[in-house]
């Protein structure tokens, strides 16, 4: 793997993506500047250099979508219940032989996602004993305290540390007291033997009460830890959403 690291990585990103949004259906091909929304986070992860990117898609239009552009895609079951799952069996179709060790589970509506943002969440795995790496950012904005679409991440290090363990993530505003709450980032670096046991992991109960897939490995024993960026990656999830991103991508 590229970068400065203590332990030698074989990543690979996968893209998990399907055409039924709630919000805004078809997202995957919303056209940004004459190009599909999946497209334009293929490139950026392509950008980040950390190894091969792999859209996982649930339908035959964005994996053609992929393609045309000159990336790679893996066409899954419609039917996975997260894109965690989609994940995972992207991967065993694309990498059978088990080459990468390191499975990077990037979001497919960061159309604008900065390429270092996808490298930063590979820093955690520099600890042998961490199962799964994410990413945080410091809530800036007051109104995302108490916002429950704004995840939360309760992480056991000070303040101005890199890196540190993620104890708990909630839709409320945690922890307690003075000091900064942290946005948790749904971007994911799993072990490939750890996103093997999460899979086949039921639903936790504290996992359904907060609506958190992540809460599923904290349930089971499982180390998460995160590092921190700058700012949160702007999503794309609504139409005023989509036109927010087609300015960010103007051409100058």
């Amino acid at each position: 793997m590229r970068g400065a690291m203590n332990t030698i990585l074989n990543p690979i990103v996968l893209v998990p993506a399907r055409m039924a949004s709630t919000r805004l259906p078809g997202k995957p091909l919303a056209d940004i500047h004459g190009e599909p929304m999946i497209v334009h986070v293929w490139r950026r992860a392509e950008e980040a250099g950390i190894g091969p990117v792999v859209v996982a898609c649930a339908e035959t239009e964005i994996a053609e979508a992929v393609t045309t552009a000159g990336g790679h895609a893996v066409l899954t079951r419609p039917d996975h219940p997260s894109g965690s799952d989609r994940v995972f069996e992207a991967l065993g179709t694309f990498d059978p032989e088990g080459r990468y060790d390191v499975v990077v589970n990037l979001q497919g509506d960061l159309p604008t996602i900065d390429p270092e943002v996808v490298r930063a969440v590979l820093r955690p795995l520099s600890e042998p004993s961490v199962d799964i790496a994410t990413l945080v950012a410091p809530i800036a904005d007051a109104a995302e305290r108490d916002d429950p679409n704004v995840v939360k991440a309760v992480i056991a290090a000070p303040a101005d540390t890199d890196v540190g363990r993620a104890i708990y993530f909630s839709r409320c505003a945690v922890p307690w007291g003075d000091g900064p709450l942290f946005h948790h980032i749904g971007i994911y670096a799993y072990r490939r033997d750890a996103l093997a046991r999460f899979v086949r992991l039921p639903p936790g109960i504290v996992e359904q009460r907060e609506r958190l897939e992540q809460l599923r490995a904290l349930e089971n024993g499982m180390r998460i830890d995160a590092a921190h960026v700058d700012t949160v990656p702007f999503g794309v999830d609504t139409p005023g959403d989509l036109a927010r991103a087609r300015d960010l991508l103007a051409p100058a």
